[in-house]
């Protein structure tokens, strides 16, 4: 089990370090000189040549990325903000919790009703239940989340008025952006999670079980489930780790503080070192949580755990 972490945990490095060299390319490329950004446009051509040198910017390219790597690998620097002169790495943490807690209470949603959704569904197949489960989870999949935050705000704030519009400080307000950012996930959860079901419940060992008497609760909730949970727990997380980088449209349609609002901000205002903070945040986020997940999935799995005992 230590060479399956150790090897799961090596593969990370050349994700993060490709990450990080596609970002910074692409702002290195971005027109405007950070300089004169920092500066304003009516600093002196001196002052900014002189700041030029400061921050290493007539360096050439793989110098200043390799220059950025070391600090952010060695002191956890990944920079200052242009706007506010504070690290990247405040900026960020400032933000992320929000993120984290949207995204977590989606996640939940999604989990709470797509999973017994998709297991009643596999059970009751071609049933009117399963029919109508299906029509949804297609809207769940297919609607713009844009589009839908929009559309539950008309509705639940407008119209009826049950909850504020905006805002993420209380219940009444994190009930709308949860639904809207979990809609998706909800939809995958329940196509997966009845995919699944219907596979396992049409193996041999089901059919062996059900041919010697047992009831069919037990079947399914004994035999049946924990095997078809496992393809499920792989998907929960991979749309976890999307949810926290995907949290952006969400942040921007309910005013929500979040790392996602932050970045489309720095991007207005051209505020590069955290707009590059942030993505690499996000795909460090995103690769724990894999990690995690395949942690999980390998435990549950001992076919996993066995390739690995020497």
């Amino acid at each position: 089990m230590f060479k399956y972490i150790f090897k799961r945990v090596l593969m990370l490095v050349p994700v993060l370090i490709g990450v990080t060299f596609i970002v910074f390319s692409m702002l290195y490329i971005t027109p405007g000189d950070p300089a004169r950004m920092v500066l304003g446009e009516q600093a002196p051509q001196e002052s900014v040549d002189e700041l030029r040198q400061e921050m290493g910017l007539n360096d050439p390219f793989f110098v200043q990325f390799g220059r950025y790597v070391y600090k952010a690998v060695v002191h956890g620097d990944i920079g200052r903000s242009y706007i506010t002169k504070r690290p990247v790495v405040q900026e960020i943490w400032a933000a992320f919790p929000v993120t984290l807690k949207l995204s977590a209470m989606a996640m939940i949603i999604a989990m709470i009703v797509g999973i017994p959704c998709g297991i009643v569904s596999a059970i009751k197949q071609y049933s009117l239940f399963d029919n109508v489960v299906t029509v949804f989870a297609m809207i769940g999949i297919s609607m713009p989340v844009f589009w839908l935050g929009i559309l539950l705000i008309l509705l639940f704030s407008v119209r009826l008025g049950w909850v504020p519009p905006s805002g993420f400080d209380s219940v009444s307000t994190m009930i709308l952006p949860a639904l809207t950012l979990g809609a998706q996930s909800v939809a995958i959860i329940t196509r997966m999670t009845r995919s699944s079901m219907l596979e396992v419940i049409r193996q041999d060992y089901i059919r062996t079980v059900r041919a010697k008497g047992q009831r069919e609760r037990v079947v399914i909730w004994k035999h049946a489930l924990g095997n078809a949970l496992i393809p499920v727990i792989t998907i929960s997380g991979i749309q976890f780790g999307i949810l926290l980088g995907g949290a952006v449209l969400t942040e921007l349609i309910f005013s929500i503080p979040g790392v996602g609002r932050l970045m489309v901000e720095s991007i207005k205002m051209r505020d590069f070192p955290v707009v590059q903070g942030g993505v690499l945040f996000i795909a460090v986020a995103f690769c724990v949580v894999n990690l995690l997940v395949d942690l999980v999935y390998a435990w549950l799995d001992p076919r996993i755990k066995a390739q690995y005992v020497s």
